[in-house]
């Protein structure tokens, strides 16, 4: 009997379980289980509880709203209705609306659109982190959901005037179709009209055990009405009075429980508050199209020279065109404001509509750090390092120490700005330079987000965020340092990849595009080229070089070729970012000095030596950067000082020893003999119109015979150079050395000899 009993008894639970199992195949509410491609790559264990993808969008509403904007709005928001319809998910489209002034007729447009059914599939969610007034407010009543940031403002559609009735109208059939459960005809009518008072009341539904109390917002005149037919008014108060602006801001909207659903103070909220990945809530340029990805690697030591050739990379990538770009840093760091400099600069892309990926494959330190911080989204592989961003330098002892508060403290405040514009925590950026920060994992007291602040972020918010454990990559004295797994977890960064192929599918990238790396143009290399120190020497040398043979010359020629080889210097580091036009000017004081010396004012030489001195000082600062701190090479100032003191101190030392040997050799070269000016009464050696003064052929006073001519007083000539005072004239085809009587005289000019004495021409011009 046991035993029968045994048998009836699982014969009834396998009826059971046949018949649970018939029902969840019939149920039409359950969710299909779609099961992967047999030929489909596993993921890993760990993405096996990640919730399925939701589609979502998001856009920004710049003003003036136009057609474009109308039609960018519309066909992304249809294309997302489309892709929530066939997931069978619901979609978010989040549009973050600018403050500007549009055209009524416009927005009247969008907003229609935004309220109708044809996006049934979707969530409309309206993100406002500045104040919006006037007709761009109605976009935002149109959309189900506001959410707003605590300190903006939202409302005065009329700009303080009360707005036209069929304007009215239809802002009222908008908000009258609930989709915003916060919105209220009697809160429309205030914002639309300053002339309309606004009620906040309560009122009693039913008695004893029934009895339920609901809060309305009301017009005066909706509350006589519900007097008049006896309702039980608990409590009245005023949200807005007669003839006061309707604007409300965000905190104010959510303590009075209208308008908002929810505060957020940035997108890293935005996305806690609704569980949509931080990376999704970025503008995509592309609206549904591939994006234009540019590749742009950062390896290295990070300073001023690959600080110049990245942001000629960035612009070149912009100008092209290109809508997303992607940095693959590799890099233990380098100089400071090279760093930050690049950071900014790609934080601020954001307003060009170009999207910022770091990618991270290994490390990314210190500045190399801070660079990734500028960008919109980082992407980490799962064992990859990110942060130690403390500047340190080298005492006088030759210990490595951390800089000083008064250093440090600006880049904290760097850090909390790139945080906060890329919705990031701050505090886990700033732990990063700060070894002795420590930051705590909070919790919303009214939300339940998690986030992290450090312990005076905490007081501050006044209750608002509870306290909880310390982040323990935040101990003192150390400088946090995470890997991709923990910077996803501390919300620095996106969860990890696998490599480059799986970070094109996060991005939208095709599959069959290539990254390939912005090469070098022949201006970078030229740039690299000129910057190293044996060139900068060789050109600094072959620039002074050039000066003295001008001066011995005068011939324009080698002038021309001295500008050109300080041009290329100067160029070359102003590419490179060690100069500036502080060292330009420099130069050009330094050179006006010594031409003042030489040519104006001869006397104690107190220009020649100060001219000397600015032109000196502008190859030293223009050949490097200072007041920067090295976390690779601490003390590098002093250091590439002492390089470039070298440098320089070696071209001049190489451009005396030739001057020496040029000085001695020229004359005697059959090219140069007859372009290199002589002092008067000195015996060329060489030349076909050189003189051959012989003591032996002077005659009386007055006269002077040479080779082929006798000079006498009075003859007349032509000016060959310039007579400053010295120089030559041609008479009778030979060219003979003379000295100017009086001032200078140009070439071409009629001269006649004035005096002879001994073997010293003396010439005055003919008037």
């Amino acid at each position: 009997m046991k035993n029968v009993n045994q048998m009836l008894l699982a014969f009834i639970l396998g009826l059971l379980v046949l018949n649970g199992s018939s029902s969840l195949q019939a149920d039409p509410a359950a969710k299909p289980v779609v099961k992967p491609p047999q030929n489909a790559k596993q993921a890993p264990d760990a993405n096996l509880d990640e919730p399925p993808s939701q589609p979502v969008l998001f856009m920004t509403i710049d003003s003036p709203v136009g057609e474009v904007t109308y039609g960018r709005v519309t066909n992304a928001a249809l294309a997302l209705q489309n892709e929530a319809a066939q997931s069978n998910e619901t979609g978010y489209l989040v549009l973050k609306i600018s403050p500007g002034s549009s055209p009524f007729h416009q927005v009247q447009g969008l907003a229609k659109f935004l309220a109708s059914s044809k996006l049934s599939n979707l969530k409309t969610i309206a993100w406002i982190p500045e104040t919006v007034i006037g007709n761009n407010v109605v976009l935002a009543l149109a959309c189900d959901e506001i959410v707003m940031h605590p300190d903006a403002e939202l409302g005065d559609i009329g700009y303080g005037k009360a707005i036209d009735r069929d304007e009215r109208e239809f802002v009222l059939s908008i908000v009258e179709k609930r989709h915003n459960n916060k919105l209220s005809r009697a809160l429309t009518l205030g914002m639309m009209d300053p002339q309309q008072a606004v009620l906040k009341i309560k009122i009693q539904q039913g008695e004893g055990e029934n009895k339920q109390i609901e809060s309305r917002i009301v017009t005066p005149e909706e509350l006589k009405r519900l007097q008049d037919n006896m309702a039980v008014i608990l409590d009245v108060e005023t949200i807005k009075e007669v003839g006061s602006l309707g604007v409300f801001s965000g905190s104010k909207a959510r303590a009075l429980d209208v308008l908002v659903q929810q505060l957020a103070q940035n997108r890293g909220d935005l996305a806690e508050l609704y569980g949509i990945p931080r990376e999704k809530l970025r503008d995509d340029p592309t609206m549904g199209d591939a994006p234009k990805t540019m590749l742009i690697r950062v390896d290295g030591m990070i300073e001023p020279i690959l600080e110049a050739f990245i942001e000629r990379q960035i612009n070149r990538a912009v100008n092209s065109g290109a809508n997303m770009l992607v940095f693959e840093i590799t890099s233990g760091g380098g100089y400071l404001i090279s760093g930050t400099n690049l950071a900014n600069m790609i934080a601020d892309l954001d307003a060009r509509k170009v999207r910022t990926v770091a990618y991270v494959p290994e490390y990314a330190m210190s500045s190399a750090a801070i660079i990734a911080l500028g960008c919109d989204e980082i992407f980490l592989k799962p064992d990859a390092q990110i942060g130690d961003a403390g500047p340190i330098e080298m005492k006088e002892d030759g210990q490595f120490e951390h800089v000083p508060e008064k250093i440090l403290s600006p880049l904290r405040v760097t850090l909390k700005e790139l945080a906060e514009k890329k919705g990031r925590p701050a505090a886990v950026c700033e732990a990063m330079s700060d070894k002795d920060l420590e930051i705590f994992e909070v919790t919303n007291s009214k939300t339940g987000q998690i986030w992290y602040m450090t312990a005076e972020e905490i007081h501050e918010s006044n209750g608002e965020w509870i306290k909880g454990p310390v982040v323990r990559e935040s101990r003192k004295a150390n400088l946090l340092t995470v890997n991709g797994n923990r910077a996803h977890t501390l919300k620095i960064a996106e969860p990890p990849v696998r490599d480059m192929e799986e970070l094109k599918q996060r991005l939208g990238i095709p599959v069959d595009t290539k990254l390939i790396a912005v090469g070098r143009t022949w201006v970078d290399t030229l740039v690299y080229v000129l910057n190293s120190s044996f060139v900068t020497g060789l050109v600094l040398a072959l620039g002074i070089l050039f000066v003295y043979l001008e001066l011995s010359t005068l011939t324009g020629m080698f002038g021309i070729m001295s500008g050109v080889c300080f041009g290329l210097f100067f160029w070359s580091h102003i590419l490179g970012g060690t100069a500036g036009y502080l060292e330009i000017v420099l130069f050009a004081m330094g050179l006006i000095c010594i031409l003042l010396e030489l040519l104006v004012i001869p006397g104690f030489g107190v220009f020649g030596v100060s001219g000397g001195l600015l032109v000196f000082a502008s190859f030293i600062m223009a050949s490097q950067t200072f007041g920067d701190f090295n976390t690779l090479r601490p003390g590098s100032d002093l250091t590439t000082m002492t390089n470039t003191v070298g440098t320089v101190s070696a071209s001049l030392i190489t451009v005396i020893i030739l001057a020496i040997g040029l000085n001695r050799f020229l004359p005697e070269s059959r090219l140069m003999s007859s372009i290199i000016l002589a002092p008067p009464g000195e015996n060329p050696r060489s030349g076909a119109h050189e003189i051959q003064l012989d003591p032996g052929l002077l005659e009386e006073s007055g006269t002077l015979k040479l080779p082929g001519l006798d000079l006498r007083v009075g003859m007349q000539g032509v000016t060959i150079s310039v007579l400053r005072p010295a120089g030559r004239v041609e008479i009778e085809g030979v060219w003979v050395d003379v000295i100017s009587e009086g001032p200078f005289i140009q070439p071409g000019a009629e001269v006649e000899i004035a005096q002879i004495n001994g073997n010293e021409v003396i010439v005055r011009e003919v008037v």
